[in-house]
């Protein structure tokens, strides 16, 4: 019950503390997913608005590498507006359709990602005092790649994105994030539902 009650304690405590701008972009951020889910082209401009407020709330709070990755997803936002409107090779004045790499391909893709998440992890662990150094770089790496995969419409985008949001809540509680924690596990959700909306559209497209 004390586990409980000072969980509940730390949400409350959170919010209570999260400005309004912060507020604006959590709220940008579950819209961005959203949108996505239904394809929206608009999801991209949510998307930018909500890593711009991040980007300068993360640089403000001397959370240098957050802030730059935030930066990061603010050009793929631009990128992910331009791909989606104008990335059909087939039909050009046809939206992006959704496409899926395979088995073989995602395999490939995954090794050489962990390949790259354990050498950073490795730096990080060693010559920095970052916590969770293998984990954080981990989610890192994939969600740079996994939100490139979103630019172009690539359906298993989604099952990457499932584990990097766990794992995130693994982190965020132990770091006392529990707002976020539960924000991430929303994201869980979305991305499970996402994937299973995504996957029926390309079955039909396929056949």
């Amino acid at each position: 019950e004390n586990i409980i009650e000072n969980f509940l304690n730390n949400i409350q405590q959170a919010m209570f503390y999260m400005t309004s701008w912060e507020m604006l972009a959590v709220v940008l951020s579950v819209t961005y997913l959203l949108l996505a889910i239904m394809q929206n082209i608009w999801c991209w401009i949510a998307a930018f608005i909500s890593t711009l407020i991040y980007s300068i709330l993360f640089f403000d709070a001397s959370l240098l590498m957050d802030s730059a990755l935030n930066i990061f997803y603010l050009v793929m936002a631009i990128y992910g507006w331009y791909s989606w409107k104008y990335g059909n090779s087939k039909n050009k004045g046809d939206d992006l359709a959704i496409s899926s790499y395979g088995f073989l391909k995602n395999l490939q893709i995954i090794i050489v990602l962990l390949i790259i998440s354990s050498v950073l992890g490795y730096i990080m662990a060693n010559y920095t005092k970052a916590d969770f150094a293998y984990l954080d770089t981990f989610t890192t790496v994939f969600a740079v790649f996994a939100t490139y995969m979103l630019t172009k419409k690539v359906l298993e985008n989604w099952l990457y994105w499932v584990i990097i949001d766990s794992v995130s809540i693994y982190i965020y509680i132990n770091k006392g994030f529990y707002l976020t924690a539960i924000l991430f596990v929303v994201y869980t959700v979305l991305a499970i539902f996402a994937f299973k909306q995504w996957k029926e559209e390309y079955l039909t497209i396929e056949y």
